[in-house]
């Protein structure tokens, strides 16, 4: 349900919480980064099922009004120029119980300053991004951190790497896994989806095909080089793999950069064993892990969680990524999934996705247990709990 509002928002008799996205992309939207995403399926849990008033700022746009509430989740929206003076006289006039700002450590500590000591501030960190040259230098980065009362992480990974910067911090920080909806992301081994799948594949012209996805944006950083790099000697061993590559280098366009250039120059030799599917917003993602024997996730080492990681194992497909920063806390090698090392990466995915696409039964065994392994740990209830915990620790009412 959808209600259009000018000054109102749903309340429990308690001061609501506010979460203050960075102001890049709108709120809530299928075309948005991981933040927005994070914030759009937690809001919600936070709202029915702990009953917590809830109003989340974030940029204006043509398409969107000013407010609104959407299943009891306010939206209030603010210009995108001068948008942090914006959203601190919207704060004003809220009186926020708590003010959660999403991963912009700037952004916190100029909230936590004007709106004083009353108001506890969470910075919500999603990855190292923006608490990393050339976005701020560690001399202004740790002002930003100090500040704040609470700092949010999602992976043990990311704690660790702001300890390094001041082992101070520790009492400050909470480490809180993403999650994923097992209902949308259903598991690849029923006989409905199966049938579905075999359908797809037949459109695709890759009938009996043994497929290799990759789904995520294509920079350097997620390392879709690494994959193609390997994929000749995937196919030597065997001729029926077939790797897709689903989405671009920006969220909601596929805009072309020398990246992206250079990826399909890498694939070029390679034929019709490699397609590349254009950004997919992400109610459409699960679609496409259904069709995948093995899902690849070769990020550098300073990926902080990686959502496609648990995407991917709840649909009981399993993946082979990089041990390397938070990825190693979510899949355990050779129980839910493969771990390649970073040092030796295309030689080591190779042999795992060869190992995977020769043994079906090893593969559905591994992509099965990564669906217990998210049912259990990985889902939006989980994070949106912990979140619900965090909040009660730090009201003042």
């Amino acid at each position: 349900m959808t209600l259009d509002s000018t000054d109102s928002f749903p309340t429990t008799g308690r001061r609501p919480i506010a979460i203050v996205v960075p102001g890049t992309f709108p709120i809530p939207s299928g075309r948005s980064s991981s933040v927005e995403l994070v914030v759009d399926k937690t809001s919600g849990l936070l709202r029915r099922q702990h009953r917590i008033p809830l109003v989340v700022i974030g940029p204006k746009t043509r398409f969107q009004p000013a407010r609104q509430t959407i299943d009891d989740v306010t939206y209030w929206r603010c210009p995108r120029q001068g948008y942090m003076r914006h959203v601190c006289a919207r704060l004003r006039k809220l009186r926020p119980a708590i003010v959660q700002v999403e991963n912009r450590p700037r952004f916190a500590q100029f909230l936590k300053q004007r709106l004083g000591m009353r108001v506890p501030v969470i910075l919500s960190l999603h990855s190292t991004t923006f608490i990393s040259l050339p976005h701020i230098p560690r001399s202004r980065l740790l002002p930003c951190l100090r500040s704040v009362d609470a700092i949010l992480v999602n992976s043990q990974f990311l704690k660790e790497v702001l300890l390094q910067l001041d082992p101070r911090l520790g009492n400050k920080i909470t480490v809180n896994h993403l999650g994923v909806d097992p209902e949308r992301f259903s598991s690849r081994w029923s006989e409905e989806e199966e049938i579905i799948r075999e359908a797809q594949l037949e459109s695709f012209g890759w009938q009996g095909a043994k497929v290799v996805l990759f789904v995520g944006r294509l920079i350097p950083i997620k390392g879709v080089h690494h994959l193609l790099k390997a994929m000749p000697k995937v196919l030597a061993r065997d001729p029926r793999a077939r790797l897709l590559i689903v989405g671009g280098a920006f969220y909601g366009n596929n805009k072309p950069t020398p990246y992206v250039a250079e990826l399909k120059k890498l694939a070029a030799p390679l034929g019709d064993a490699v397609r590349f599917v254009p950004y997919v917003p992400h109610e459409y993602v699960p679609e496409w892990f259904r069709l995948a024997d093995a899902v690849i996730v070769p990020s550098a080492e300073k990926e902080a969680f990686g959502l496609v990681n648990v995407e991917a194992m709840a649909s009981g497909v399993p993946v082979v990524a990089t041990r390397a920063g938070g990825m190693r806390e979510v899949i355990e090698h050779e129980l839910t999934g493969l771990l390649a090392d970073p040092e030796h990466l295309e030689e080591e995915l190779q042999t795992n996705i060869g190992s995977l696409l020769e043994n079906p039964e090893k593969a559905r065994t591994l992509g099965e247990n990564g669906r217990r392994r998210v049912l259990e740990q990985f889902t939006w209830e989980h994070t949106s709990e912990r979140l619900a915990d965090l909040y009660g620790s730090l009201r003042k009412e």
